[in-house]
Order: C-alpha cells, then structure tokens, then sequence
C-alpha cells in the first residue's frame, strides 16, 4: 500500500507499552485512510524534513486534520528530521519551535538516519500517553489466581 507498519516495544514505569506505527509519510493518497486512523490514535508524531521547506508547509494542514478527526486527548508531537543535515537546512528550528509553541505540543529535531532523539522522542509521546491513561484496577473477573495474581484478559475457570 505504501504505509509502512511497525511496533515498537518500549519500557516505562516497569510497564510493556506496546506501539503501533503507521507512516503515510504525509502521501496525499492517503489522507482518507489516516483520518480514519485518528480517530483510534492515543498518539501522534507530525514529522517534518528540515531540508524541504514544502513538507514543514504541510505541518499546518496535518495539524489541522487531527483537530477535526482524532480524539480530543491526542498527544500531539512535532519532530523536524534529517538534523544530522544542517548543511542542507532550509527549515530554521525557530519555525519549528513556534508552530509547536502555537499548538502547545512538544518540539524535537531528530535524525532517523544519525539516532538523533529518535528514542527520546517515542519514550516521551509513551509517556505523555501513560500519563493520561487511567490506572485500570484488577477486578476479580480477571485476576489469574494460578499465576499468583497477575493480570490477564480471561476470565479464570478455576475449580
């Protein structure tokens, strides 16, 4: 199809936070599939080229699509990619730091190519999500007594 899918398992709060990652690479075929994914989005990550003023111009519509499609609570990022390429900057950091500024979400200039602030930046959405996640409290419904107590998705039919 052209999107590409990953999962990225990371660690938290002693937590196994599992993330689903959909790049459309901001294709315009499939602005009618992404708003669809929106809408089950806990997260979002806008990325940009730094040396391709035309891909920062479209911040601002993506941005736009998310406030009419996804879920209110959406934590929202912007990341400015290819830093490692300054020499080829056309996109100043300034610019980036102000429409995150503007639409109060955080910023980063990160380099996919170099690992520049490529984990910090998934940790950081992980955790912003974790943050607003509600604490779901074992119920006996879905205690697993014969693994000493931790959590499943089952019902136990014990005895």
């Amino acid at each position: 199809l052209g999107i590409d899918f990953k999962i990225k398992t990371v660690e938290l709060q002693g937590k196994k936070i599992k993330l689903q990652i959909w790049d459309t690479a901001g294709q315009e075929r499939f602005h009618t599939i992404t708003t669809s994914y929106y809408r089950g989005a806990m997260g979002i990550m806008l990325v940009y080229d730094i040396t391709n003023a035309k891909s920062f111009e479209n911040i601002s519509k993506w941005l736009r699509n998310i406030d009419e499609h996804a879920n209110e609570d959406v934590e929202r990022m912007l990341l400015g990619n290819k830093c490692d390429m300054e020499d080829k900057r056309v996109v100043p950091k300034a610019k980036g730091e102000q429409i995150a500024r503007e639409h109060g979400i955080r910023f980063y200039e990160t380099s996919a190519k170099a690992n520049i602030n490529i984990e910090k930046a998934f940790l950081t959405l992980a955790e912003d999500i974790l943050q607003k996640t509600p604490v779901k409290e074992p119920n006996s419904e879905n205690v697993d007594i014969s693994s000493g107590g931790g959590v499943t998705g089952w019902k136990s039919k014990c005895c």
